[in-house]
């Protein structure tokens, strides 16, 4: 495995990933306060599940991120890397809404009353630098070296570079749903 190319292509996805959804802070108030005829999550409010469900995931991606630079001593990463293929196929259906039944844990429901819309604007910068910044530890591949279960859509045990495109796939599954959102907004508007 190319570390330097899967490296490059994580950073890439998630700086773009945070820019579109960091796009929609600056809808108009009107469609991101609108609720969905299934009433499902203003826009709003899929902003501060996505950043609350990557408080939880960078928690993860943390201590991930220490145990692997724990494991270079006495783990042989030449070996792993000669092995390792980045399933993408696999993680790719994360970032499908509707893909598949989601159980959302009760703490990562959104409260948009706990926090305003600026600091979950700031939050998310914040948690794309943290993101990154896991990645800059972990340049040689060493991000193979520790696994942690991973039980939404039975995908088993990710590494920490499937982990940081996880927790990207999940924001790209709900900018599709504000983009339904302001279909149906529009829609509405033509009726």
């Amino acid at each position: 495995m190319d570390t330097t190319s899967l490296l490059a292509e994580l950073r890439s996805y998630l700086t773009e990933t945070f820019a579109l959804v960091d796009a929609w802070f600056d809808q108009p108030v009107a469609l991101r306060a609108y609720r969905p005829v299934d009433l499902g999550w203003t826009i709003d409010e899929v902003l501060a599940h996505i950043g609350l469900t990557n408080h939880y995931l960078l928690i993860l991606i943390e201590k991930g991120t220490v145990k692997a630079l724990v494991n270079t001593q006495g783990r042989d990463l030449a070996a792993e890397l000669a092995t390792y293929e980045f399933p993408s196929q696999k993680l790719s259906a994360i970032g499908l809404l509707h893909g598949f039944a989601w159980v959302r844990p009760d703490h990562m429901q959104p409260h948009l009353n706990q926090r305003s819309l600026p600091a979950i604007r700031q939050q998310l910068c914040d948690q794309l630098g943290q993101a990154l910044g896991y990645l800059d530890q972990l340049p040689n591949g060493e991000g193979l070296l520790y696994q942690t279960t991973m039980s939404v859509n039975a995908l088993g045990k990710l590494n920490v570079y499937e982990y940081v495109y996880f927790l990207a796939q999940h924001a790209r599954r709900h900018l599709t749903q504000m983009q339904e959102n302001a279909a149906e907004t529009a829609s509405n508007a033509l009726a």
